[in-house]
């Protein structure tokens, strides 16, 4: 018994690993591009109900952004500039939805300290991140910088040990799924205003 779970460990492990290993290093993600197409994808929110892209999509242009999560400063900045606002990329019969690699539980701290109103979502297994060539692999420094500050937070926030996160780039998608516009930047403090996004819808 004591050998099958050291197995199903040491396997955990190599997956974790192999993951990680396949994810570029920030300097080397690129992003979806203005023309491409995303049509749809699905996650859970921080209510563990299931959204999908393209329910919205029927409605008007949806506006994705991702953040690292509810312990970053910039990103809680970024949501409650987002929140002020709202109300007016709403009026353009916009939706926002924001993409995060943390749990259900973070999500609703992420919630509170906004006052969100938008549709907020666990990309579990970074899937859409994945899907939009944002998520990026922490090389052995910053590996150490987020032990140092974070602790384990990270790995138990996220849905593995990786401690993998999104660029916090924001995109537009229009009614027939092709991005329309986006705001990609790799340096985390500089974010999407309300004032681009109204301007691009």
């Amino acid at each position: 018994m004591h050998t099958m779970k050291k197995i199903t460990t040491l396997f955990a492990l190599f997956i974790a690993f192999m993951a990680n290993a396949q994810t570029p290093f920030m300097k080397d993600v690129q992003g979806i591009n203005v023309g491409d197409t995303i049509v749809n994808f699905n996650a859970i929110d921080k209510d563990s109900k299931r959204y999908h892209l393209k329910n919205d999509l029927v409605h008007g242009d949806v506006v994705v952004i991702f953040i690292r999560g509810e312990w970053c400063g910039y990103c809680n900045r970024h949501m409650n500039n987002l929140q002020d606002s709202l109300s007016q990329i709403t009026a353009k019969k916009a939706t926002v939805v924001i993409v995060s690699p943390e749990k259900p539980k973070y999500l609703e701290m992420t919630t509170q300290k906004a006052n969100l109103k938008a549709t907020i979502l666990y990309d579990s297994g970074y899937v859409i991140m994945k899907q939009f060539d944002v998520l990026w692999a922490p090389d052995k420094a910053m590996e150490a910088k987020f032990k140092k500050y974070f602790g384990d937070d990270l790995k138990e926030s996220h849905s593995d040990d990786s401690q993998r996160l999104p660029v916090p780039a924001t995109y537009i998608i229009g009614q027939d799924g092709v991005i329309k516009w986006r705001h990609f930047d790799r340096n985390y403090r500089k974010r999407s205003t309300v004032k681009d996004i109204l301007e691009n819808l």
